[in-house]
């Protein structure tokens, strides 16, 4: 529901956004990693590019002062705004997000947040877009919830460290491809839409960040036996970046002997020197149900 334009104070710009810091005595908490964009143009672009409409229910995680929230409860159905500083709280209920009848704030921890509950309440359990600023040093845990919970999800777009965005959406061979990438790359088609400058926000952060769009399968573009044993022959590929994968995934706890991998790899058409960067995907899920088949037959 659009609020009436001569209540709201709109806090995309630097002035605005330090009346009602001062009017709180809001102080930044290094903990939660507070950055507030200032920029109104950046806040309407972010969701341009998320394509929430007027039927859309919409999650958000980390509204801070309620920058961005204005704007999506503009121009969708219903938001849930998700706030682990309590001392934000005030400010969102009593004066930012007051003059909005389609939004609830949570004060929690999104990972801690029974997030396929709170859709099932909502939205009818029905696929939902997630919409947010993320502080840096939780974006991986965060993101990685979201898809291994298998919340019902159409799309996430995200603010992140531009270095976090490049690393979601390159492929095998980089130096920042890894981990984050292939699990990234499994549940969704990611984009870098947007790059914001360190200068839209406060306090400005010592990196430029991105704003990515995760635009997510309806299934895995690969067939995989067991979701998981693959993500752990991927993660203990990369977790020794420099050694082969005859190294590094032996040497994981996983159950799997060097014979049955290099058995595996020749399976594969692989080499027995190659190293788990040099996998697309598809040859790790390939991999692990060849190594999945061998195990189950034991």
């Amino acid at each position: 529901m659009m609020a009436d334009d001569n209540n709201v104070m709109y806090l995309g710009n630097p002035t605005n956004t330090i009346k009602i810091l001062e009017k709180y005595g809001f102080s930044f908490q290094k903990k939660y990693g507070q950055n507030f964009l200032i920029d109104s143009n950046i806040i309407k672009k972010i969701v341009q590019e998320s394509g929430v409409k007027k039927e859309d229910f919409v999650l958000e995680i980390g509204p801070g002062i309620g920058t961005m929230t204005q704007i999506l409860c503009e121009n969708a159905r219903e938001v849930v705004a998700v706030e682990i500083d309590k001392k934000l709280i005030p400010i969102l209920t009593q004066d930012t997000l007051s003059f909005y009848d389609n939004v609830t704030i949570i004060n929690e921890d999104i990972l801690k947040l029974d997030i396929n509950k709170l859709i099932l309440e909502h939205n009818e359990g029905k696929p939902i877009k997630v919409v947010a600023n993320l502080p840096y040093y939780i974006t991986t845990p965060i993101i990685m919830g979201l898809f291994e919970s298998h919340v019902p999800l159409e799309s996430i777009t995200i603010m992140v460290q531009k270095e976090v965005a490049d690393r979601m959406q390159v492929g095998p061979g980089t130096k920042d491809y890894g981990a984050l990438s292939l699990a990234v790359q499994y549940y969704a088609n990611p984009q870098i839409v947007l790059t914001v400058p360190a200068s839209c926000f406060m306090p400005r952060p010592n990196v430029d960040s991105a704003v990515i769009k995760l635009t997510c399968h309806h299934k895995p573009p690969v067939s995989v036996k067991n979701e998981k044993f693959m993500f752990d022959i991927i993660r203990a590929s990369f977790n020794q970046r420099r050694k082969t994968m005859t190294n590094s995934v032996v040497n994981a706890n996983l159950g799997i002997t060097k014979e049955q991998l290099l058995t595996a790899l020749e399976q594969c058409g692989l080499k027995s020197t190659v190293r788990g960067e040099a996998l697309t995907l598809q040859q790790f899920a390939q991999l692990s149900n060849e190594l999945s088949s061998m195990l189950s037959n034991l």
